[in-house]
C-alpha cells in the first residue's frame, strides 16, 4: 500500500501547486489522486477520509467544468464570499462535523472519528469553495493541513503526513496568490 500512498501523495502535490497557480490542469491530477487515496484511507481505517475521496471525485469533476467555463486570458477568476455566506458556510460545516463525527464514533470502528470528521467536513467545504473559486477555501485548507499532519503520522501514513506539511506551505502560497488575484479585480461576476 505504501507505493500507492506515495503515488497519491505526489499527485496531490502537483494538483495543489497547479490550483495555487489557478491552472485548470490541476483536475486530472486530483481525479487520480482521490481514487488512490480512497484505498489508502480504507486500509488505515480512516473511513471519513475514505468516503471523502468519493465526494472529491464528484466535486473535482464539477470544478473542472466550472473552471473551464470561467477561464479567461488572465487565468481563472477568483473572489471572496460575502459576510452572510461566510456565516452560513461556517455554521453548516460545524453542524456537519458534529453530526458526521458522532455517527462515525457510534457506528464504526473509526480510529479517530472526531478529528477525521473535522478533516472531512472542512475539506468538503474547502473543495466546494475552491470549485466556486472563493479565496476563503485556502483558510480551510490551512486548517485541514494543520490537523491532518499529526493524525496521519499517528496512523503510520508518514508519506501522507509529509505531503500535508508541504500542502500547508502550498495552501499559504495559494492564499497569497488568490488574494492578489481577487484584489486585482479577477473576481467572478
Amino acid at each position: 500500500m505504501s507505493q500507492i500512498e506515495w503515488l497519491a501523495a505526489a499527485l496531490v502535490l502537483i494538483n495543489v501547486a497547479l490550483v495555487a497557480l489557478r491552472s485548470v490542469w490541476n483536475y486530472p491530477f486530483a481525479l487520480v489522486a482521490v481514487t488512490l487515496y480512497a484505498f489508502v484511507f480504507y486500509e488505515a481505517k480512516l473511513y471519513s477520509d475514505m468516503l471523502l475521496q468519493g465526494f472529491f471525485l464528484v466535486l473535482n469533476l464539477y470544478g473542472l467544468f466550472a473552471w473551464v467555463r470561467a477561464r479567461q486570458d488572465s487565468g481563472i477568476p477568483v473572489g471572496w464570499l460575502n459576510t452572510r455566506a461566510r456565516w452560513v458556510w461556517g455554521g453548516a460545516t460545524v453542524a456537519a462535523w458534529v453530526g458526521w463525527s458522532a455517527a462515525m464514533h457510534r457506528y464504526t470502528d473509526a480510529a479517530a472519528p472526531w478529528i477525521d470528521g473535522a478533516i472531512a467536513m472542512a475539506s468538503i467545504t474547502a473543495q466546494w469553495l475552491l470549485a466556486r473559486r472563493r479565496v476563503e477555501s485556502w483558510f480551510l485548507w490551512i486548517f485541514v493541513d494543520l490537523i491532518a499532519v499529526p493524525l496521519f503520522a499517528w496512523r503510520g501514513l508518514y508519506a501522507t503526513s509529509a505531503v500535508y506539511v508541504v500542502l500547508l506551505g502550498l495552501s499559504i502560497d495559494g492564499l497569497i496568490q488568490w488574494r492578489r488575484a481577487a484584489a486585482a479585480g479577477a473576481a467572478p461576476a
